[in-house]
């Protein structure tokens, strides 16, 4: 106990030193037709879950809200003045790994034509907050951060940083709703069909990124070869999805769902001898009366004691979320048992979420504007992390 304070007192004074030595926020204005994550990833921001929750707090934004051309924003990266002649010495850091990393950000930046001059030539060091916060971790001794590539994910988003392994072990098992021939709950909105798969699909791609970020082994059950992540508002729908190991989905309802529950079971059991934890995270769109707003809600097993746990707590977490960043809008999302053959059938402990009605113009927003998908994907992984982090201390 003793030595897990001094860690997490010299992880809080390093943080402390690493904040003194900053000289301010990169200030930037956006241009016609930006949106939130559209400007981040300009600035090679979009990449990083920690850096919107960043964005929306510099700003005092909600993930709802939009940009406004002759308004000026904060970016969450920290500007340093380059002055002692390595990285390291400018933001007071011993990590190499770490520096290099800041280093290649600022030319990435410079050779894309955002930033005008290299640090060395005008003396000012860009370093991102997903990097600053790397000084708050506490990981396996030993552990060093690294990126792997993750093409399942997109050209934008197949690259992640590894930042620590506080999931080391835990295997998620994530499972987008309907696909393939089954393209689940449908709308149209100013001439463009809404479906239920793709917009899952997205958060589900989102969330994974987010998980394999700290560590955790991932399997994506339902598949798009062709559609990583996307940052675009209309997501057009297709028929290329496919069940884990490329096996091509029934038409057939029950023997779609059968399809998925055998690949995560037989998964499972190869886990099952080394995995501290083991999850099914399963992702839905409600279709309801246009009239009827929901908000994010949860099923669990009946008489699953662990399921409700990781429900009630993912749940709690997006309540204290809105709570945040929406002070007045109050949130009145559920846990609730159900008898539902993903739940019924799968090995490892299983949530089922609805997203939202996607025929209800106000719950279309948390779908349709891609920085809500990665709020929610961002809210979602805090959820799974307590959930983990109560389970491993058991």
């Amino acid at each position: 106990m003793v030595g897990k304070c001094k860690i997490g007192i010299v992880s809080a004074l390093a943080l402390i030193s690493f904040s003194l030595q900053a000289q301010t926020n990169l200030v930037v204005s956006p241009k016609s037709g930006d949106g939130i994550l559209t400007l981040m990833g300009r600035y090679k921001l979009n990449q990083h879950s920690s850096n919107l929750d960043s964005f929306l707090d510099l700003n005092d934004l909600d993930p709802t809200d939009y940009l406004i051309l002759e308004k000026k924003y904060k970016l969450p990266v920290k500007v340093y003045d380059y002055t002692s002649g390595t990285i390291r010495a400018t933001i007071g850091i011993d990590d190499y790994d770490r520096a290099l990393r800041i280093q290649k950000y600022n030319e990435q930046l410079v050779e894309s034509g955002v930033k005008e001059k290299s640090y060395k030539e005008d003396g000012k060091l860009w370093v991102p907050f997903h990097e600053m916060m790397t000084s708050t971790v506490v990981s396996k001794p030993g552990f060093k951060s690294y990126t792997t590539k993750i093409p399942i994910l997109g050209k934008e988003y197949e690259d992640v940083v590894v930042e620590d392994a506080t999931l080391d072990k835990c295997v998620y098992y994530l499972v987008s709703g309907h696909g393939g021939p089954d393209p689940g709950a449908m709308t149209t909105k100013d001439g463009h069909d809404l479906c239920e798969d793709e917009y899952a699909y997205d958060v589900t791609l989102r969330l994974a990124r987010n998980l394999i970020s700290h560590g955790a082994t991932v399997y994506l059950i339902v598949r798009d070869p062709d559609d990583g992540i996307r940052d675009e508002t209309y997501l057009k729908p297709d028929r290329h999805e496919v069940t884990w190991l490329n096996q091509k989905m029934p038409v057939n309802q029950r023997a779609r769902l059968a399809q998925r529950v055998n690949a995560i079971n037989a998964l499972y059991e190869k886990h099952k001898a080394d995995a501290k934890l083991q999850r099914v995270i399963v992702t839905h769109v409600d279709s309801r009366n246009e009239g009827e707003k929901i908000d994010i809600f949860f099923y669990h097993c009946p008489g699953s004691t662990t399921g409700k746990q990781a429900a009630d707590t993912m749940m709690n977490t997006i309540s204290a979320k809105y709570n945040e960043h929406q002070k007045n809008r109050g949130y009145k999302g559920v846990v609730k048992a159900r008898e539902l053959y993903m739940l019924l059938e799968t090995k490892p402990t299983t949530v089922y979420i609805e997203l939202g009605n996607i025929t209800n113009e106000f719950d279309q927003k948390r779908l349709l504007i891609p920085n809500n998908r990665q709020a929610i994907a961002n809210w979602l992984y805090l959820g799974i992390s307590k959930d983990a982090s109560r389970v491993l201390k058991q």
